[in-house]
Order: C-alpha cells, then structure tokens, then sequence
C-alpha cells in the first residue's frame, strides 16, 4: 500500500508555501510532504486509532458500499460517511461511486509525518 508523507507547520506557513509554488518562486521536492496540517493535534485527530483500524478494515475486507462498512464497523452511515469524506479531503480514502452506492477505497496505509 502506498506511504503518504505528512507535513506538520503553521497554517500562515502553509499558506505562505501554498503562494509561492503558485507564484513559481518555489518547487516542491519530491520527497517533500503533500499533505499538510497545521498541528499534531489535527493529525491525531484525523488517523486516531479509530480510523487507521476502519482504513485497515476496508483495505482487507474491500466492502462494495458505505452500508456494508458501516454494518461491518458497527458504526451509523452518517457519521462513517462524514468520517471517509475528512479522509478522502486528505487523499487516504477515495469514495468511488458506482450506481447508487458509493465504494470506499484505501489510499494510503502507512504515514510519514515530518515537522517543520
């Protein structure tokens, strides 16, 4: 499964960065973090241990819909539902729809965090 590089720094430090790739005045490096928080506390928040075991459920289980997940967490659509819609923001989930359903898939599952 695919790494995921996190980047923790000051929003008015992400803002500044996000400006200046833009401007042109600078370029990322490859190996730099493309997704960015401002504080551990919201990374924590995000990957509780909670949502790394549900990220871990649909990578072996693969369920076909947000329903079958949500049986299989013991957990209420909605609020599963606003749970991989954070995560899809941040581009661990991808929410695929397909019919009338809607399939969850895993992006990433290990998660390198750097602080700046």
């Amino acid at each position: 499964m695919r790494k995921i590089v996190i980047g923790i720094m000051p929003q008015d430090k992400i803002r500044q960065r996000i400006l200046a790739i833009a401007r042109g005045k600078y370029k990322p490096k490859r190996n730099e973090p493309k997704v960015w928080f401002p504080s551990m506390k919201s990374v924590a928040e995000v990957l509780s241990d909670n949502n790394r075991a549900l990220l871990k459920m649909i990578e072996e289980m693969q369920p076909e819909s947000l329903s079958e997940l949500a049986d299989a967490a013991g957990r209420k659509p909605s609020n599963l539902s606003r749970t991989l819609k954070t995560m899809e923001h941040y581009g661990f989930v991808e929410l695929r729809k397909k019919n009338k359903t809607v399939k969850p898939i895993v992006k990433a599952t290990e998660f390198e965090i750097h602080a700046a």
